[in-house]
């Protein structure tokens, strides 16, 4: 056995070994509609204890707490306030889009570890910012994309990684809903102010962690991007009708990406539009082609069965996948991965390093719409 590898197993046993009987003390900041998935996951968990809820509205942290079953837990009205007050082993940030950055660089500033939901945030400043108080911290930082725990999304790569397609040279994704601007929980994701992205954020990251994922997350290198906002201004889109005067995102954007390796990306996500779907996801390599059927309205898994496009002595040939069944929920999932690298010095289940690509082609279609042009990206080492 190498000396790396025992390492590694004795940071792990004494990991173990610190955790053993004893409940990690977790908070949650931001208590609006993602927070009950949080919740309900954690409280699946013996080895948790929820001691600490956070929101900036006066009275919603502890109106939240007390629907769910949890009067017992202490609640503040900062991310601040409540990582000063409490000596917490971990916390779930559930904030705004535009918040995402200073609540997880505070909480790992504090030695913290932090789950943090998607999309990791609103800029590639932002996400360098978070992965290097991360570094700096030592400790687990994980993004909340649950989609990575879906069998199927799993097949996908299983198909890409055993080499079945070749060398992948060109990729086509996306997704979207034909009427589906999420209002039904007030303005918060399509206003400028707290979500700094719309689809393209929302659900976008979803689309590009699928097969960013699959290929071994390749560093972009330049973004042709376009957005638009063309329903996002109409009453009729809305739950309500003057929410239009609020709308300050994108409702649909498009792409053109080149990663290294040599690699293609064509994008396309849409909170509404005048179509069913914008597309299956296309996976081409130089030995087979995989497809992979687009869903209704993105719910972090597939369509129908995957198929493979391959020859066999000369013949073309379609090789379809079933589709695969789910043991246990994808959310729960995502919580118990994230516990476990705390207490067993695992590595993040969803780690920074990949996700940071992931904004960088986010904040690169924005910025790359904003000017008009082709965009580099430039990541500077964390």
């Amino acid at each position: 056995m190498s000396t790396s590898i025992l390492d590694a197993y004795k940071v792990k046993q004494e990991k173990a070994d610190l955790y053993d009987g004893k409940k990690l003390k977790v908070g949650i900041i931001g208590t609006g509609w993602i927070s009950e998935a949080h919740l309900h996951s954690y409280e699946k968990c013996p080895d948790v204890e929820l001691v600490a809820a956070a929101d900036l509205i006066e009275g919603k942290a502890k109106a939240f707490c007390e629907k769910y079953g949890h009067p017992e837990i202490r609640c503040y009205r900062s991310h601040k306030e409540m990582l000063d007050a409490e000596e917490l082993d971990a916390v779930s940030v559930c904030t705004y889009n535009a918040t995402h950055a200073e609540c997880s660089i505070y909480a790992l500033e504090k030695g913290v570890n932090v789950l943090l939901e998607k999309p990791m945030c609103v800029t590639l400043e932002e996400a360098i910012a978070i992965c290097r108080a991360e570094k700096k911290s030592g400790k687990v930082l994980s993004i909340g994309f649950q989609p990575r725990f879906d069998e199927n999304m799993k097949m996908v790569k299983n198909i890409v990684q055993s080499g079945e397609l070749g060398e992948v040279y060109y990729i086509q994704t996306g997704g979207g809903r034909r009427h589906g601007i999420p209002t039904p929980f007030g303005t918060s994701f399509i206003e400028k102010e707290t979500a700094g992205l719309g689809a393209l954020g929302d659900i976008g990251c979803y689309s590009l962690d699928m097969v960013l994922n699959a290929v071994g997350y390749p560093k972009p290198l330049t973004v042709t991007g376009y957005t638009s906002d063309f329903f996002g201004h109409r009453p009729d889109y809305l739950e309500k009708p003057e929410y239009a005067e609020k709308f300050g995102v994108d409702d649909f954007a498009a792409a053109f990406v080149r990663l290294e390796g040599g690699i293609i990306l064509d994008f396309r996500i849409a909170w509404a539009m005048h179509m069913d779907t914008p597309g299956d996801s296309l996976i081409f390599g130089k030995e087979a082609g995989l497809r992979i059927p687009s869903t209704d309205c993105w719910n972090g898994s597939i369509g129908g069965p995957l198929k493979v496009y391959h020859n066999v002595a000369g013949i073309c040939v379609d090789t379809t996948i079933p589709e695969a069944r789910n043991k246990g929920d994808n959310f729960d999932k995502k919580i118990r991965s994230f516990i476990d690298a705390i207490e067993y010095g695992l590595p993040s289940p969803v780690p920074s390093g990949q996700i940071i690509y992931n904004q960088a082609i986010l904040d690169g279609i924005a910025r790359s719409a904003r000017l008009g042009r082709e965009v580099a990206i430039e990541i500077p080492e964390i």
